[in-house]
């Protein structure tokens, strides 16, 4: 683009000595072209400059879409080139044959993938936090209708009408697996006795409940609220209901490709960081993101589907209508981007709680090897995004067991039903 007044000047590349005088000066006083200039041409290059990203048709896809759209990406010197895929296996496949370079992935398959666990074994890496909250689980009609509404009268709806109930997450060791089974296992109801579970892609959520093939399943938004619109089920609980400010999808690569491309996955990361500052900056920015991710190439739903839960505005298909000051977040001033190490270790004691590991793993030598946090703090330090202080948080879930990653085995075998 060039400036009508000076054309000639414009069109004209910065000179080696303007570069390197750029440099030299406060990044407050260099001028912002010149300091994209600098970023690239230093020490700090990108390795990779196209960089393949896939993701899963779901909201919380927004940041990594959204630094591509809105142009974060060429900011810091990569051009994220995006690709749809289809199911969770199939990104989990792609990443570890290096056909794609990061993908929007969900927390539990990263480490899952690290110990050999639901696939092939392969040393991976967390760039980063992409959100949390936002995921739901949902019932069908036919089971609300009989009573079935929450943990408890599912519990007793399923102890007074004996057969076979169906639930579905998106992937074994993923993140819905895990809300799934300690909402079911807090109600009393052991997932793996009490039930059948099955895998489903998330896009295929609602057409397979449309037709009988589960009585429940957890999935992101918006094939929740989707759901609820369509007619065919209920919102039982929020996964921020049972674990506030609980971590969801990550940025995820593998640790080959972290090793390599250091400068890359750093570019990648601030890219993204700042598209969830933008997507967390104000209802419009929220609204835009919407419409924007609601397209056929991305999510492909109506945006009504989308738009409403992003602002906390729920409704449960039943009557019920609240305002949840704990929707997804993208950004949170930060609070949502940090790779906590104890978020890390609280999915490897669900695995281990559910028999998906077979002994206890030595969890924080674990979760140091694939949380890149090191990576992350260079990328929040250079745009000042706040980092906490401890690499372990504390939280307390829906059933009042607190945790904090200080005895992650204590606490995996500390659970009453388990596999």
């Amino acid at each position: 683009m060039t400036d009508s007044s000076h054309p000639t000047k414009a069109a004209l590349p910065p000179t080696r000595r303007q570069v390197l005088q750029a440099a030299a000066a406060s990044a407050l006083v260099v001028p912002p072209a010149l300091r994209s200039v600098v970023h690239a041409a230093g020490s700090d290059k990108p390795e990779k400059e196209d960089v393949r990203i896939g993701f899963i048709p779901l909201t919380d896809c927004a940041s990594v879409v959204m630094a591509s759209v809105l142009g974060f990406d060429k900011k810091y010197g990569v051009k994220i080139v995006l690709s749809k895929e289809a199911s969770w296996p199939g990104v989990r496949d792609k990443l570890v044959n290096g056909e794609l370079d990061m993908a929007h992935v969900l927390y539990g398959l990263v480490y899952g993938v690290h110990l050999g666990v639901a696939g092939p074994k392969k040393d991976m890496a967390v760039l980063m936090t992409l959100n949390r909250n936002g995921q739901a689980i949902t019932l069908s009609k036919d089971l609300a209708s009989k009573g079935a509404v929450d943990g408890p009268s599912l519990a007793r709806v399923m102890a007074a009408n004996k057969r076979e109930y169906t639930f579905a997450q998106t992937f074994p060791t993923g993140t819905h697996a895990m809300w799934l089974y300690y909402w079911l296992a807090s109600a009393g109801i052991d997932p793996l006795k009490d039930s059948k579970i099955i895998t489903v892609p998330p896009p295929q959520m609602v057409a397979n409940m449309r037709i009988g093939n589960m009585d429940g399943y957890c999935v992101g938004e918006p094939w929740n609220h989707r759901a609820i619109m369509d007619n065919i089920g209920v919102t039982a609980i929020t996964t921020q209901d049972i674990w506030k400010d609980h971590p969801e999808k990550v940025l995820g690569t593998t640790a080959d490709f972290a090793a390599k491309n250091p400068n890359t996955c750093r570019a990648v990361t601030m890219a993204v960081l700042e598209a969830g500052r933008w997507i967390d900056a104000s209802l419009q920015n929220k609204l835009k993101m919407a419409d924007t991710i609601a397209d056929k190439a991305y999510v492909n739903t109506g945006v009504d589907a989308i738009n409403q839960r992003i602002l906390g505005r729920y409704q449960n298909g039943m009557g019920k209508t609240w305002d949840d000051p704990n929707h997804m977040k993208f950004f949170d001033d930060g609070a949502v981007n940090f790779p906590y190490l104890s978020d890390g270790m609280w999915f490897l004691t669900q695995q281990k709680r559910w028999g998906l590991l077979k002994s206890h793993p030595d969890y924080l030598a674990v979760a140091r090897q694939i949380n890149r946090i090191d990576l992350y703090k260079e990328g929040a330090g250079a745009l000042k995004v706040p980092v906490p202080a401890s690499p372990m948080r504390a939280s307390k879930l829906l059933d009042g067991v607190s945790w904090d990653g200080s005895n992650p085995a204590k606490y995996a075998d500390g659970f009453k039903i388990h596999a």
